[in-house]
C-alpha cells in the first residue's frame, strides 16, 4: 500500500512559493501561503486562486442516467431550477449529497448537466471511487456508465470580485464568455467531446469548463482543465492577476471564507448522522408543506422515523477567540449543561460587530467607523432546538466562550452578484 500523499500539477509551484503544506484528503496541498488572515481578506477585497485539483469528478452518463442521479442524490432533478421549479438543464448545475440508508451523508457533491443523459458529479478529495462504487450498487439494471476522472482532471477556483476582470485577459472571445453566467451556470468543457454548451477556450485554443461556482461564498469561477494545461494556466492567471493585486490561497482560507459563507464541510459539519434538520434543507426535496419529498430517494425513509432528532446550527462568536474542535469542544446551555458538539469552529477575519450587527468588510452599508476584527464562527450539532439569536457556551480544554446562534454569518457575500457585473 503506497502511503505517500499525493500531488497535484501544482504540487512543484506551491512548494517553490514557500507554501506550508499539509495533507489534506489524501493530497499535499498548501495550507498557506505568507498568510492564512491576508489570504482571506484578499477574497473578500479582491482575489484569489486555489489549486482545487484534489477533488474528484465523475462522469454519470446513458440512458438512464437522470433516474440514478434521482435514486442516490438528494436534490430533485426534474423539479430544481428557480421559483418555477424547471428541471435541470444544459449549463446548470446543483448542489446536494449523496447518503446510505440511514440518511447519512457519504459525501456533498455538485451536479452539473452537460447535456442529456450525460453529466459531471465533482466530489471530495479521495471520495471519486467510493461514490463511483455507491451508484455503480444501485444501478440494476439501469443503462449507466460510470468514469472516474481522478486524477484526470485540472481545477483551479479563482474567487472575488476581480476575478471575472482577469479571466478576460486570458479568454478567447471574452467579449461573449461571460453573457447569461449566472450563479451555478457553466460552459465549454475541458474534453470538447462532453461540451454541448458554447465552448471556452484559452486564447492559444485550450479548452475548459468555466463554472460560475465555489466554495468562498464570493463571486468567482472555479475552473476545470486537462491536467497537462494546469500549470499554464495557473501561471497565466497570476500574470494577469497582477494588477488586482491576486495572490495565490491556501486551505486555512478556504475553511475560513465557506465556514462564514455558512457551507458545510464534508464529514465535518455534515456526515455520519441524518443529513436533516440544519442550514442546508434546500439541498434536500421537501414536498410543499414539509411532510415528504418529491421523489423517492437513498435515504428519504431514514428521515421519515427519526426518533431522537439532532440540529446543527451556524453560530457567530463576539470576538476573535475559538475552540478546538479536535479538543473535543462541547455546546453548553445557559444552564451549564452540555447539549451538543463543535462541529467547526474558525476565524472569519472579514467581519466584525458594531451595535450588535455584524457587517462584512466588503459590507456597502458598513458604518464609517467600521473596523472588521474578525469574529468566530462555525456550527454546531445539539440535542434540541434552538432559537436565532440565542447565546449558548462552546467549551474545550482552554476556554469557554460565549456565540450566538445565527441564520446567516457573514452578510453580503457576492457570489450571486448579477451578470451585470460581469
Amino acid at each position: 500500500m503506497n502511503d505517500k500523499p499525493g500531488k497535484t500539477p501544482l504540487y512543484d509551484i506551491h512548494v517553490s512559493n514557500n507554501a506550508n503544506m499539509v495533507v489534506f484528503g489524501g493530497y499535499a496541498m498548501p495550507l498557506w501561503y505568507a498568510s492564512a488572515k491576508k489570504e482571506h481578506l484578499a477574497v473578500l477585497t479582491g482575489t484569489g486562486l486555489f489549486d482545487t485539483s484534489h477533488m474528484s469528478t465523475l462522469i454519470i452518463e446513458g440512458q438512464d442516467a437522470f433516474d440514478i442521479i434521482q435514486l442516490c442524490f438528494t436534490r430533485d432533478i426534474s423539479r430544481c431550477m428557480g421559483g418555477h421549479n424547471r428541471p435541470i438543464y444544459d449549463g446548470r448545475s446543483v448542489y446536494g449529497a449523496f447518503l446510505n440508508i440511514k440518511g447519512w451523508v457519504i459525501d456533498d457533491a455538485i451536479i452539473f448537466r452537460l447535456k442529456e443523459k450525460c453529466y459531471m458529479a465533482v466530489i471530495n478529495s479521495g471520495m471519486g471511487s467510493i461514490i463511483a462504487e455507491h451508484l455503480k450498487n444501485n444501478i440494476g439494471s439501469r443503462d449507466v456508465k460510470i468514469t472516474d476522472l481522478t486524477d484526470k482532471v485540472g481545477k483551479i477556483d479563482i474567487q472575488g470580485m476581480d476575478s471575472a476582470m482577469i479571466l478576460k485577459k486570458i479568454l478567447a472571445d471574452h467579449e461573449t464568455v461571460f453573457n447569461g453566467m449566472k450563479y451555478f451556470s457553466f460552459k465549454g468543457h475541458f474534453d470538447t467531446a462532453y461540451a454541448s454548451i458554447e465552448n471556452i477556450r484559452l486564447k492559444d485554443g485550450t479548452p475548459l469548463l468555466l463554472s460560475r461556482t465555489g466554495y468562498t461564498g464570493e463571486f468567482g469561477f472555479e475552473i476545470f482543465i486537462n491536467p497537462d494545461h494546469l500549470v499554464k494556466l495557473w501561471k497565466l492567471i497570476m500574470s494577469a492577476g497582477k494588477q488586482y493585486g491576486l495572490i495565490p490561497c491556501g486551505l486555512a482560507a478556504r475553511d475560513s471564507l465557506r465556514a462564514g459563507a455558512m457551507l458545510p464541510l464534508s464529514h465535518q459539519d455534515i456526515g455520519s448522522w441524518p443529513f436533516i434538520n440544519h442550514p442546508w434543507n434546500f439541498a434536500l426535496p421537501f414536498n410543499s408543506d414539509r411532510t415528504g419529498f418529491t421523489k423517492k430517494f437513498i435515504g428519504d425513509e431514514a428521515f421519515l422515523n427519526i426518533k431522537n432528532p439532532e440540529f446543527t446550527y451556524p453560530f457567530a462568536g463576539f470576538d476573535l477567540r475559538k475552540v478546538s474542535v479536535s479538543d473535543p469542544a462541547v455546546v453548553l446551555d445557559s444552564h451549564g449543561s452540555i447539549i451538543g458538539d463543535v462541529l467547526t469552529c474558525v476565524t472569519d477575519m472579514g467581519i466584525g460587530r458594531q451595535k450588535n450587527r455584524i457587517y462584512s468588510i466588503s459590507s456597502p452599508k458598513k458604518p464609517d467607523d467600521f473596523n472588521a476584527k474578525g469574529l468566530c464562527c462555525g456550527f454546531i450539532k445539539v440535542l434540541k432546538p434552538l432559537k436565532y439569536g440565542e447565546i449558548v457556551n462552546l467549551k474545550d480544554k482552554r476556554r469557554e466562550i460565549k456565540v450566538e446562534v445565527v441564520s446567516d454569518i457573514r452578510p453580503d457575500r457576492t457570489a450571486r452578484v448579477g451578470s451585470a457585473a460581469l
